[in-house]
């Protein structure tokens, strides 16, 4: 099979850590073929979704903390999408613009019959932290709304909150906001734009000093193991991008227990790869764009999670 990775540049990836990369080892390792693409290759010519796809071959024993663990080994090539044997979005958000173009552009290749992972449409129509508000007895009491008086009656309800635009990735733009906060306007003020974008505000889940736990759903299956991103003494956010250190460890009965409800509710909407963010037996994200972590299961537990995902796409083309 020949696989096409819509994907951020080669040379800014770090290879020994990233999903992406791990997904291509496995699946060269399984006898398939790689190519890739940015964003901006993606194109429609006379009303079918084509691509300026770069095939690739991985470098046996090279370095992957460098940048030369893979080759082009061809040309790059103009095709339809419908022409590969199966592509992967893969693209790291911001989720801007060009990004939803991306997804509509996926959306019309798939009714084509280009066969995308996750779909176009799965990846508009899950935005990553809204998508918790379908599983209302899963999440943490939580507020939606630009309303900055709404929000303060929340906080004055529930005393120790977290505030976080619905853009964010990585951690930033995350405040907590506890009885007591002198700041408060300000970062609400901040954060809303002084009422005119609309934020997240969850009653705080003091859980999340054992980690916030990346839980993945891979062809609707719950990997065994979740990563729990334990967040630094006196910092809020657990994300690896703000200093959190990964730890392994099996799902417990409440991570198994949100991840099967999960997934039998987004069952049959195009996504084969979900990371699912849950602190304490609450549910906090439902991540679709380029969900990670596998590498870092992988080399603590000895569950081959790129392999896992490789088998789930072989079964969803089949």
């Amino acid at each position: 099979m020949h696989v096409l990775f819509i994907i951020d540049p080669l040379p800014l990836l770090k290879a020994y850590k990233d999903s992406s990369v791990a997904m291509m080892r496995a699946l060269v390792a399984r006898g398939h073929t790689l190519s890739v693409a940015l964003q901006g290759e993606l194109y429609i010519e006379a009303g079918i979704v084509r691509v300026r796809a770069t095939p690739i071959s991985l470098v046996s024993g090279a370095d992957p903390h460098g940048h030369a663990w893979w080759s082009e080994s061809g040309p790059a090539v103009e095709a339809s999408l419908k022409d590969f044997g199966a592509v992967l979005m893969r693209k790291d958000p911001p989720f801007d613009m060009e990004y939803v173009y991306s997804t509509h552009l996926l959306g019309y290749a798939q009714d084509q019959g280009a066969r995308v992972f996750n779909s176009g449409a799965a990846i508009r129509n899950h935005p990553e932290k809204l998508a918790i508000t379908e599983f209302p007895e899963l999440v943490s009491p939580t507020l939606v709304t630009r309303d900055m008086d709404r929000i303060r009656a929340f906080h004055a309800q529930h005393g120790d909150v977290i505030v976080k635009p619905l853009d964010g990735m990585g951690g930033t733009g995350i405040f907590r906001l506890r009885a007591e906060e002198p700041n408060r306007n300000a970062i609400l003020e901040t954060l809303t734009g002084n009422g005119t974008q609309t934020i997240m505000a969850q009653r705080y889940i003091p859980e999340i000093v054992k980690g916030d736990k990346r839980v993945l759903l891979i062809g609707g299956e719950p990997v065994p193991y979740c990563l729990a991103r334990i967040p630094l003494a006196g910092e809020t956010r657990g994300n690896l991008a703000a200093g959190g250190r990964g730890v392994a460890q099996p799902l417990s009965d409440s991570d198994r227990r949100i991840a099967e409800t999960v997934a039998r509710r987004i069952a049959g909407r195009g996504l084969l790869l979900v990371g699912l963010d849950v602190i304490g037996d609450c549910l906090t994200e439902v991540n679709v764009t380029s969900p990670t972590c596998f590498v870092e299961i992988t080399e603590q537990t000895g569950f081959d999670v790129a392999d896992f995902f490789a088998q789930a796409l072989e079964r969803a083309v089949a």
